[in-house]
């Protein structure tokens, strides 16, 4: 395992191991998303990684639309997230913010604005999300959001990625992945637009590639990373030829000064019915395509992510569902302990059961 502990460097930011916590919303802020006191101690718990990436936060309350999330664009969410990196540093680990616009991945009762989410186009996604008021509803039918309004959402994410220096992040990760906004832009069947940012396939690449380097801009590329997930079929997403698609996105972003870029790989279903083959075959495709630091997420043991590394695929490997249950993970791993097993019943609760209680290995 001598890659797995050892330090490694994505863009500006050097990690001491190569072990990355994976973004894992967890719906523990207020319902104005200011993260709650016992989100610090969450992740401080998991500050013997090498790097964490948060949960997904919203860059403005039109970006809301799961119950609870966490937001990057108040006063009180700013002063709550500094108080989250400050004990993350304090562990020893880098931590980035997942900046993620939901788009037509919402419902009005878990936002605190009124009026229909925006996405690329009016296609509602099939499915229902959780309420708190309601439970389970439906997804309702989108705003296409206008041409006009895309420099304001592209200066959205910028103000995020300036918001999370501010609150002391060292990074900051776009969330193109897993069915929401920017990935929408990039899906066929749920990007319609005829405005030169949609139709084509530079088209529907456009706002992601124009967001990607205004934010880069704004804090530094060696500070921006990006996740995709090819293939992934995840919120009613699914593009005609994704691997396509994200080839022609790496390409047209500055790859080779970004601090990485970030795949979630397909599980066996959705590499079936999404057209993008084996897991393993798109990580390869898109290592061919990225000039710079490749990090991924997907399943990964101890001894599959030491073989990623060390064949140089990786950079680092990201683990997600470990880290839940685990907050000792990286020391699980290095010392061959069992893992303990996370509650899922509790994932997306509010309150600390089931999030900071977790004991590591020693006081368990």
């Amino acid at each position: 395992m001598k890659h797995l502990f050892q330090p490694t460097r994505l863009g500006d930011l050097n990690l001491r191991n190569s072990i990355v916590m994976a973004p894992l919303t967890r719906s523990r802020a207020t319902p104005s998303g200011v993260p709650q006191p016992y989100v610090t101690d969450y992740y401080a718990q998991r500050s013997s990684a090498g790097m964490i990436i948060t949960e997904g936060t919203q860059p403005s309350f039109a970006g809301q639309g799961y119950a609870r999330t966490p937001g990057i664009h108040t006063p009180e969410q700013i002063a709550a997230w500094r108080k989250i990196t400050d004990a993350v540093h304090r562990g020893g680990a880098k931590i980035v913010l997942q900046i993620m616009h939901v788009g037509r991945i919402a419902h009005e009762l878990n936002r605190q604005i009124a009026g229909p989410p925006v996405a690329p186009s009016a296609v509602q996604p099939a499915g229902e999300m959780w309420t708190d008021q309601k439970q389970m509803q439906p997804f309702p039918v989108p705003r296409a959001i206008e041409t006009a309004e895309l420099p304001a959402l592209v200066e959205e994410f910028v103000q995020a990625g300036r918001n999370a220096m501010e609150a002391g992040f060292d990074g900051v990760e776009l969330h193109a992945a897993n069915g929401y906004l920017l990935n929408q832009f990039l899906a066929s069947n749920a990007n319609q637009r005829t405005d030169g940012y949609g139709t084509t396939l530079q088209g529907r690449i456009r706002l992601v590639v124009e967001v990607t380097k205004a934010v880069a801009g704004a804090i530094g590329a060696g500070r921006t990373g990006i996740r995709i997930s090819p293939g992934h079929m995840f919120n009613d997403l699914v593009d005609a030829d994704p691997l396509e698609t994200h080839v022609a996105l790496l390409d047209a972003l500055p790859t080779a000064e970004m601090a990485y870029v970030h795949v979630m790989k397909p599980d066996a279903f959705a590499a079936a019915l999404n057209n993008a083959g084996d897991p393993d075959h798109v990580l390869a495709t898109m290592r061919a395509h990225v000039k710079g630091p490749l990090i991924a997420a997907g399943g990964y043991t101890a001894e599959t992510a030491e073989a990623a590394l060390a064949s140089g695929l990786l950079q680092a490997a990201v683990f997600g569902r470990p880290f839940i249950a685990n907050p000792d993970l990286v020391e699980r791993l290095r010392n061959g302990t069992p893992l303990a097993a996370p509650r899922p019943e509790l994932f997306y609760t509010p309150g600390p059961e089931g999030y900071s209680d977790y004991p590591a290995a020693g006081a368990a």
